[in-house]
């Protein structure tokens, strides 16, 4: 079995004929420079928490040049890659090797993560009579495959991009294939490529003056050089310090990451060609920083093993002077960001062991540095990005405790920082996220009260800042997603008034964001998305007017968004939710027929989506639920037949086991079946980790088991909400 540094190694392997070469060299390249909006990085999808990059890509062409095992290198790579990328034409169709590949992905359980971008020949053309050759589909894409790992005869539609003229198009091609991997709305990335289009078209002639205006002054600097040597270096180092600055800094706020490239490569000439001796410690110093800064350029455009090679040399030159200085505590702050960057290339890379080793030897100078001077803001904020890190590492590699331990000193140092300095909008930022890692975590491993508390922080976190920037409609949008999220997590303790409180405003929220950009389908599937959670707390209340109303308008909602872009899953999974809620208040109006015919609705969505992913949690709760809802309301054997497999699918799961949102199911199944004693530990379980879910609350009274209170658990709770753990639960 893979390990999740090898399952996160690549964003994507790219499958295609040696024939389609220039195609597959595009596509290589406009993926792993292309930058994700900065509004949409760190959201968690179906497909994962959004990255900034997406990189590193796997194109087997280059990759295996050197390769002696070509099937070996190749299966190892496609287990290692999160999506697979085939590039279709009648080339493609007919390559062995291309449908081998596809083959290979499906057999690993990731058939759902398969996209295409159509080049050239038609899709399905080999069900036309004399169009055969023009048939673009391999046939592993074209039908699925059996318990055996076989092809079929069952007919697949794949996921596909069309890059031909008259269709897609290249830009919107590409769009659409990162919006299938991301897991986001095709219209929310056209807005913003189209935004930096535009700014592109401004700053590329002013860019090029500037350019010019340089290489002028250099050159001019040179003709100075023959006469003072000490003063032309001084000069064309102080002008490529600006090209590495100023002007860097001004390019990056546009997106010329291309044209950035180009100043840097140049600066990298320059300081390769200088001699290390006969200098200055302050030169030094100046070329390291210079070659970090080349570094992070390379690092934004994807090219990792230039970054790392800019990174290693910056650090070859500043880790000689900082073992001479070792009281000096700029110069040793300056070696830690070196190897921290080193560190985050080498993640990037999938090599989490070495990202490891470089964040660890970077905490290591920072202990020997706070033994010898006094711990000042820069130091405790390299230090909390450090912690920040291998904390994300250590939940990679599913070591939970570990990781909550390691975000608990993240955020005490973000704590710190903040006291120091209020203002710092960065430092509060990464306060909030601390927040947020250790709520997710705590939930995972049971303890609610523990990410009530979290969850309530970063909800006051956000809305202080968002009351700093009232316009700041991403900070908004932030601040409605950690509103609901504190909403969904109060009512697991029996919150329910405090609960519903939040989710009306969340989706209130999201209701005047919608109004002001009504084309933003993250804002409406938030929009929906909260209805929904809002109009289950009402029927659970027998408030089931106004939860009728509330589903219906997220019905309607996420049927526009999944015709839209029927390829979204977890607008599909989020839609089979509504529907499910829907059944459910149909049984609770005693129309039994109708909440039969909504639920099966559901579940024809919900169960090939957690077939091709029985992993992913929400998947698993949501189908579970609707499972579970249907057994309930069918009766009979298949319903027994249904609570096993639920239970089967519960007890498969691998990681975060101790989730009550699965213990409570898996409580309500055993109950079903008649199972009461074993139900018992559950149950107890539950009670004793302050879980008070109305439903469950409900379903336990109905079959006469005993459910009081955990007093102790509400008297930490109000304890905590005192101290301000909850004041956001409170108060808002």
């Amino acid at each position: 079995m893979n390990s999740p540094a090898d399952a996160q190694r690549y964003f994507a392997f790219i499958s295609y004929s040696h024939q389609d070469e220039i195609w597959a060299q595009w596509l290589h390249k406009t993926l792993e420079t292309w930058r994700v909006p900065k509004r949409l990085v760190g959201q968690t999808t179906v497909a994962g928490v959004i990255p900034p990059r997406l990189l590193p890509i796997f194109r087997d062409r280059d990759e295996l040049a050197s390769a002696t095992d070509l099937g070996r290198t190749v299966n190892a790579a496609l287990a290692q890659s999160k999506n697979l990328i085939v590039i279709c034409s009648p080339n493609s169709a007919k390559s062995r090797w291309v449908n081998e590949e596809v083959l290979a992905y499906k057999r690993l359980g990731h058939a759902e993560r398969i996209f295409c971008l159509v080049v050239s020949g038609e899709p399905n053309a080999s069900d036309l009579a004399g169009r055969e050759a023009e048939e673009c589909f391999t046939p592993a894409l074209r039908f699925q495959i059996g318990a055996d790992g076989q092809p079929t005869a069952e007919r697949t539609e794949p996921i596909a991009a069309d890059a031909r003229e008259g269709k897609d198009g290249k830009a919107n091609a590409k769009l659409k294939l990162i919006a299938g991997m991301l897991d986001v709305g095709f219209d929310t990335l056209k807005q913003r490529e189209q935004q930096r289009r535009n700014r592109r078209m401004a700053i590329v002639t002013a860019a090029a003056l500037v350019i010019m205006a340089i290489t002028t002054a250099l050159a001019i600097s040179a003709v100075i050089a023959r006469h003072d040597a000490e003063r032309r270096q001084k000069q064309a180092e102080d002008l490529v310090n600006f090209m590495l600055g100023d002007l860097n800094d001004k390019l990056a706020d546009v997106n010329r990451i291309d044209i950035m490239e180009g100043v840097d490569d140049k600066a990298m000439a320059y300081f390769v060609s200088l001699p290390s001796s006969d200098v200055t410690d302050e030169s030094l110093v100046q070329r390291a920083k210079a070659l970090e800064k080349i570094g992070s350029v390379r690092l934004d455009q994807g090219h990792l093993p230039a970054a790392l090679e800019s990174y290693e040399a910056s650090l070859k030159l500043i880790s000689v002077r900082a073992a001479a200085a070792p009281q000096d505590v700029p110069l040793q702050l300056a070696q830690v960001q070196t190897i921290a960057f080193i560190g985050t290339t080498h993640w990037h890379q999938g090599d989490l062991d070495a990202a490891e080793r470089d964040f660890r030897s970077a905490k290591s100078i920072l202990a020997r540095v706070e033994k010898t001077a006094a711990a000042g803001p820069e130091f405790v904020s390299e230090m909390q990005v450090l912690e920040n890190n291998l904390g994300h590492i250590l939940e990679s590699r599913g070591q939970l405790d570990e990781a909550f331990a390691t975000y608990e000193e993240a955020l005490a140092l973000a704590e710190k920082l903040v006291v120091t300095n209020p203002d710092n909008l960065q430092w509060a930022v990464n306060r909030g996220r601390a927040h947020n890692d250790l709520g997710k975590i705590a939930l995972m491993r049971g303890d609610l009260l523990k990410s009530i508390a979290e969850y309530a922080a970063d909800d006051r976190i956000e809305t202080e800042l968002s009351e700093r920037d009232p316009r700041n409609n991403d900070q908004r949008e932030n601040l409605c997603r950690v509103r609901a999220i504190l909403g969904r997590t109060l009512a697991l303790v029996g919150e329910t008034d405090a609960a519903i409180r939040h989710l009306r405003e969340a989706v209130d929220i999201a209701n005047q964001l919608k109004q002001q950009d009504a084309s933003n389908t993250s804002v409406q599937e938030s929009w929906a998305l909260y209805q929904m959670q809002l109009s289950r707390l009402l029927r659970l209340a027998r408030d089931l007017t106004d939860a009728a109303k509330l589903t219906g308008q997220s019905l309607e909602t996420f049927g526009v968004l999944t015709k839209q872009d029927p390829a979204n899953t977890s607008w599909q999974r989020e839609f089979a939710e509504v529907l499910t809620e829907q059944a459910a208040q149909s049984l609770a109006n005693g129309r039994r027929d109708e909440a039969i015919e909504r639920v099966h609705t559901a579940l024809d969505v919900l169960n090939p989506l957690l077939d091709k992913n029985p992993d992913d949690r929400s998947r698993l709760l949501a189908t579970v639920n609707a499972r579970l809802l249907l057994a309930a309301v069918s009766g009979g054997p298949d319903a027994q037949r249904l609570r096993e497999a639920c239970l089967q699918a519960i007890a498969a799961v691998k990681s975060g086991s101790g989730d009550p949102r699965l213990r409570a199911l898996q409580a309500s199944a055993l109950i079903s079946l008649g199972r009461k004693d074993e139900a018992r530990a559950v149950i107890d379980e539950l009670r004793s980790s302050g879980y008070r879910d109305p439903a469950l609350v409900e379903e336990l009274r109905l079959a006469q088991i005993e459910y009081p209170p955990n007093e102790p658990f509400e008297q930490r709770l109000r304890s905590v909400a005192l101290e301000g753990g909850t004041r956001g639960a409170a108060q808002n």
